[in-house]
């Protein structure tokens, strides 16, 4: 039988600062960045051997 799932903590003090400071400076991933993940992805996805 599954566990309940507890609540999630609500962030207060310093720490919710912090994520708010995290959440304000976002960088959006670069083309490279992109472009590497997209290879990383092709190859493991060619590399698979498992049926879907």
């Amino acid at each position: 039988m599954a566990k309940p799932i507890k609540e999630t903590p609500v962030l207060t003090g310093e720490d919710a600062t912090r994520f708010e400071c995290a959440t304000n400076e976002f960088v959006p991933a670069s083309n490279e960045e992109k472009e590497q993940a997209q290879e990383a992805f092709t190859f493991f996805s060619s590399i698979a051997t498992f049926s879907i």
